[in-house]
């Protein structure tokens, strides 16, 4: 899973989540403008210019737009000048930026930008589809009145978003958790305001509930300890107020859900499917029959599941193909090693990409193995979180792991530890580091327009992550050693990793269809849960994970579909490329597009190569 994910925005954003100091405001300076004079430009008629200026001055306005609307996104794509504000989701707010989008979206339909160049008439329909996006989580999917962990969430990420990179001194990083953390009970009320009980699905209220108690640690612990260093003392005795009032309010707000929310739930939790088409339209420009897409996937399932089977056979002959996987799956670290052993296979990994030619890395930064953030462990086992695509100071980029809880019975903890074992701490690795998510932040600070930069999609950047999983067997993984990588070698390693990285895409699979199932066909979610287990092969304990997700990620469908459209593409531009055709190339010319829906990567591949 990346967390290049603006959740509740519709389509994936540079940064991080779903979503100061006044001096640091002036040294942050403006939001970056678009050039709209490029080269060769001189040549162009005044009518080009004067086109060109109007669109650059229109992508200028609603990106100071969005980001006055969605400050703590600000904050993550490094954009500090939104440090000191936090989100208005009052009615009447609400309202003025459902006209604001409304507003744009005729504006980018001007028929005079049809005469823009190839890319930028891309970028328009980018911004289209992203303002489309945005209104239909406002109008029909409702997320402000339905979904209470939208509001909690929303206030842990923009304060951790402030003390998870040293982007600023720690003073004034603090003074921008203090002005935010003030403004948090005014978010907290909007949420009593907004949420309307009987349209909150029942799993939407247990979500919340569930994810509450990493916020308030979140709150009470680990920002604390991160300005263990700051002296100021009326600054400190503004925080320890704020942080205070802070905490009681997410408890008041936990008891609300549960005593106000939770008992008039509503069961139902599917988008239905013309939502469902409409968001696949959106965040994906994807248009394809929702039946014929459904098809796919199971014929998809159906290939991995022979596979899967035949891989076993091979590794043990003896024992059936789901004693087989288990007894692979039993080898993991101890808990209390899953991130150093995480860590441990990255280097190798990194030097194979490079040794085989698979992809150029542009750059030798490192990125760091960690825990999840507690707020965010209900629904993810691993995520990518890296800086925004404008921060200039702090250029961490986190890995996070999830570790099993300290309050879980050994059952439990064992089988959540069955999902690292080591075979899939490699393939992990590849789908969140190298030479997956991290790879593409990589190329994403070279991406070819500040649109490209700051919006994208799912299907390119999951589908990116999950096809560099069989992609790398492809090329001889399997074959290679690394470092950290396992308790046990032998001439079957490779296919102990590959058994794993089938696994893994039978999962997603499975997220493929029970999403399309959930939403649109009337699958329930204990027959979601019994699909996963069935089908994919899973622990109940994940299955309940992932069956859960699927509730409020109806599109998590993006990490097959992706996938297979990138394979699609490398098929075709391999035939049109002929011998001029190599991996890497591909891989190159891939990654420079940015991560926007793969139609334009297709047309942009193939119409200028």
């Amino acid at each position: 899973m990346s967390k290049n994910v603006f959740l509740g925005l519709g389509l994936a954003v540079a940064g991080s989540l779903p979503f100061s100091y006044v001096q640091a405001q002036a040294d942050a300076g403006p939001i970056p403008r678009v050039v709209a004079v490029a080269s060769g430009s001189a040549e162009k008629s005044p009518l080009d210019q004067k086109l060109e200026k109007n669109y650059s001055q229109l992508i200028d306005e609603f990106f100071d737009f969005v980001f006055e609307t969605y400050p703590s996104w600000g904050t993550n794509v490094g954009l500090h000048q939104y440090d000191h504000k936090l989100e208005d989701f009052s009615r009447v707010s609400v309202a003025k930026t459902i006209s604001r989008l409304k507003d744009f979206q005729v504006r980018f339909k001007d028929k005079s930008f049809e005469q823009l160049p190839a890319g930028q008439r891309h970028d328009v329909e980018l911004v289209s589809a992203f303002i489309n996006a945005q209104l239909l989580d406002y109008e029909s999917l409702r997320s402000l009145e339905n979904d209470p962990d939208k509001y909690s969430s929303l206030i842990a990420d923009s304060v951790f978003s402030l003390t998870k990179r040293n982007f600023a001194p720690p003073q004034q990083r603090l003074e921008s958790v203090v002005i935010r953390e003030e403004q948090a009970p005014r978010l907290l009320k909007e949420a009593r305001e907004n949420l309307i009980a009987a349209n909150v699905p029942r799993i939407y209220a247990e979500v919340a509930i569930e994810q509450l108690p990493g916020s308030i640690e979140m709150v009470q612990t680990t920002i604390p300890a991160a300005f263990k260093s700051v002296t100021d003392e009326k600054l400190l005795a503004r925080y320890k107020a704020a942080n205070d009032a802070l905490i009681k309010d997410l408890k008041d707000y936990q008891t609300f859900i549960k005593q106000e929310i939770l008992p008039r739930t509503r069961a139902e939790f599917a988008i239905g499917r013309e939502n469902f088409v409409k968001k696949l339209a959106f965040d994906e420009m994807e248009d394809e029959d929702l039946d014929k897409l459904l098809a796919q996937g199971y014929s998809e399932l159906h290939r991995l599941q022979k596979r899967f089977k035949d891989t076993a056979a091979k590794i043990d002959p003896s024992v059936s193909t789901r004693e087989c996987f288990e007894e692979i799956s039993k080898h993991h670290p101890k808990p209390e090693q899953l991130v150093k052993s995480t860590a441990a296979v990255l280097d190798g990994l990194r030097d194979f990409c490079l040794e085989k030619g698979i992809v150029t890395i542009p750059s030798k930064e490192q990125v760091t193995v960690d825990e999840t953030p507690s707020f965010l462990r209900a629904l993810t086992f691993a995520s990518m979180d890296t800086p925004g695509p404008y921060e200039t100071n702090a250029r961490e980029a986190y890995y996070y792991v999830t570790p099993a809880e300290k309050d879980w019975d050994a059952k439990r903890v064992e089988e959540h530890m069955r999902f690292y074992s080591y075979p899939d701490l490699i393939n992990t690795s590849v789908h969140e580091a190298y030479p997956g998510h991290y790879v593409q932040f990589l190329w994403g600070k070279s991406a070819p327009s500040k649109v490209r930069k700051l919006l994208g999609c799912s299907s390119n950047a999951e589908g990116w992550a999950h096809y560099c999983e069989e992609m790398m067997l492809e090329e001889g993984l399997g074959k290679v050693t690394l470092a950290g990588a396992s308790e046990e070698g032998g001439k079957e390693a490779g296919l102990r990793l590959e058994l794993i990285q089938i696994h893994d895409a039978l999962l997603r699979a499975c997220r493929y269809i029970v999403g399309i199932e959930m939403h649109c066909k009337g699958m329930s979610y204990n027959d979601g849960v019994e699909f996963f287990m069935k089908e994919g092969f899973m622990e109940k304990a994940n299955a309940v994970r992932e069956t859960k997700r699927g509730t409020k990620d109806a599109t998590y469908m993006v990490y097959t579909l992706g996938k297979l459209k990138i394979l699609k593409l490398r098929d075709d531009y391999k035939a049109m490329r002929g011998d001029k055709y190599s991996l890497k190339d591909f891989h190159d010319n891939f990654l420079k597009c940015g991560f926007p829906p793969l139609k334009i990567v297709r047309a942009e591949m193939m119409e200028t190569h």
